[in-house]
């Protein structure tokens, strides 16, 4: 029988957080002969985290002189928008009930960037405490209005009955308003700022009568930027099922409008997010339409071409256009890679593709064609991807000691914020274990890593001696709360025990378990290689034993699990287990 489930974040108001936050951030600056609070037992301390990518793409194709890899973004960094002031552009990507939402990134010229927080950082403006982990935030947009030096991001949050919100800010480093919210239905909005000072919103909604599955349609709002509302009254369908309705096309998104030549362009994705995913577009002389489809549509997808081809993309679509560096355009979207059992671990990831609107149409380069894992850099552009504190990417190793000032915006929580149950100490992190445990629709006391190759290992050290066995620590392997891996040390009777407990489908069973010894840090590491995974502990910090042999990565797949997120590999407390060691 689990505890009865106690909010731990709601209960705090916004300064207590803050000043949760601030302990975080200067609880290291003591003076070492300083005497420290002695930790509580049952609260683990993670002295160091270590994630390693091996995937043998990146070993075979290694970059030369003016090129970087593609995805950009690594790992489920779904849906991206982007936009542009002068030289800066700014990315946002879905993050659903992880929390914070909304990751931003920026960069000056499109290869090199910078993740400078999150959008959506306070209770106040993201409410999922009790969601699904493929719930919360869908399908953000951003854009910048020049005609009030303003940014604005919108976005649909399924959760907290938020519904469709704007926030806005005069500059994306400092941080965002609270929401508006905004009185229409449907997903996936985003805003256009013509120059004669008029705005509309673009979304996806349902149609009055669906004549068949997944139709929908794309309709436009007049926006009154003074009142940061939609304009009564001023609704219009723009798009009725997709191109052609008489093919019955599925699932018309992700609408954005854009202007060039005097001409107003609806791009949307169309065929759902998988593997008939693609890219379409349409033109008008005026905002509201009419809008005629493209005769070459669709402009990007990857649904034509063998499943068994090597390095394969696939479900390319849910895209962004942007004009770059020397003004060539250039377009983000989203894509998988699934690896060679077929399983979809590293989720929908971050890709962009130069496009070719010299004639009347945009056209993504090569992206009617099977992609590449590189691409040629913009002229003028050098690659520093994973220096100077730039986002890396293709194969890297990210390590953490928990002795920086901020944590990393990489870390993230579930449904609700990290500050609330993790304390910086002398030795490393310290985590407050929730009583509620990872298969929970509940915040849990976890702190999660994107996977973000098809091969990698991840490795924490842990000081930890649980007091019951509803205690547990250890490490996570998570596609969400009903499909997962837990590797952990616990307690029974008087001794400590190490178990790996895979739930799927809501099933949890224990695949292995071992009575081990406590008195120096355990080290838990686990290993992908494809489709094995494999989980393993050192004593000493150095010898590493497997427990559980190689177990299957399946769970951790998008199309076995469900849903809209990739896995995710964290650090993991609670004080409700209700897991026996064998």
């Amino acid at each position: 029988m689990k505890k009865p489930f106690k909010s731990p974040f709601y209960k705090y108001s916004p300064a207590l957080i803050l000043m949760t936050l601030l302990l975080f951030s200067f609880s290291g600056n003591k003076n070492d002969h300083e005497p420290q609070p002695k930790l509580a037992t049952n609260e683990p301390v993670f002295l160091s985290a270590t994630y390693k990518g091996e995937d043998e793409v990146y070993k075979k194709y290694p970059l030369r002189e003016g090129e970087f890899y593609n995805p950009i973004l690594q790992g489920t960094y779904p849906d991206p928008a982007i936009t542009r002031k002068g030289d800066d552009y700014y990315m946002v990507c879905s993050s659903f009930a992880m929390f914070p939402g909304v990751p931003i990134f920026h960069s000056n010229d499109l290869v090199n960037w910078t993740q400078i927080g999150h959008v959506l950082d306070r209770t106040s403006q993201l409410d999922v405490h009790d969601t699904g982990i493929s719930q919360g935030v869908y399908a953000p947009g951003i854009t910048y209005n020049e005609n009030n030096d303003t940014f604005y991001m919108i976005t649909t949050a399924f959760a907290g009955g938020a519904g469709n919100i704007v926030v806005k800010t005069k500059d994306p480093k400092k941080g965002w308003s609270e929401p508006y919210k905004l009185n229409f239905a449907g997903i996936d909005p985003s805003i256009f700022f013509d120059d004669d000072g008029k705005a509309y919103v673009v979304h996806n909604d349902a149609p009055e009568k669906a004549l068949y599955q997944g139709h929908r349609v794309i309709k436009i709002w007049e926006y009154d930027v003074e009142k940061d509302q939609i304009i009564e009254g001023t609704d219009k369908v723009i798009v009725n099922g997709g191109v052609d309705l008489e093919d019955k096309p599925i699932w018309i998104e992700a609408p954005h409008v854009y202007k060039k030549d005097g001409l107003y362009y609806l791009m949307c994705a169309e065929g759902g997010t998988g593997g008939w995913h693609s890219e379409v577009v349409f033109v008008s002389d005026n905002p509201k339409g009419p809008y005629e489809p493209a005769p070459s549509n669709p402009i990007l997808t990857q649904r034509y071409f063998p499943k068994d081809r090597e390095n394969m993309v696939d479900w390319a679509g849910h895209a962004d256009i942007v004009k770059g560096p020397n003004d060539k355009y250039y377009g983000v979207f989203l894509a998988i890679r699934p690896n060679e059992a077929g399983q979809v671990t590293t989720g929908r990831e971050t890709f962009i593709l130069p496009v070719d609107w010299s004639g009347k149409f945009p056209v993504f380069e090569n992206g009617l064609v099977p992609m590449e894992p590189k691409l040629e850099m913009p002229a003028g552009v050098e690659n520093h991807t994973g220096k100077d504190g730039f986002f890396p990417n293709g194969n890297f190793t990210f390590t953490d000691d928990f002795q920086a000032d901020t944590l990393d915006y990489r870390w993230i929580g579930l449904r609700g914020p990290r500050e609330a149950f993790m304390k910086k100490t002398k030795d490393g992190l310290q985590l407050e274990p929730f009583a509620t445990d990872i298969n929970e629709l509940a915040p849990t006391s976890t702190l999660f890593h994107r996977q973000m190759h098809k091969n990698f290992s991840f490795m924490t050290k842990m000081k930890y001696k649980p007091k019951s066995a509803e205690d547990m620590a250890g490490i996570t392997c998570y596609q969400n709360e009903r499909f997962n891996y837990a590797f952990g040390i616990t307690r029974k009777d008087k001794d400590y025990y190490l178990l790996l407990e895979r739930t799927e489908n809501g099933e949890s069973k224990i695949i292995a378990s071992k009575k081990i010894d406590l008195d120096n840090p355990v080290s838990l590491k686990v290993q992908a290689n494809g489709d094995e995974y494999e989980f393993s502990y050192a004593l000493d910090g150095e010898n590493y034993e497997n427990l559980g042999g190689k177990v299957s990565g399946d769970i951790l797949s998008t199309n076995v699990a469900g849903g809209f997120t990739g896995a995710m590999v964290g650090l993991y407390a609670t004080s409700a287990n209700d897991a026996t060691p064998n």
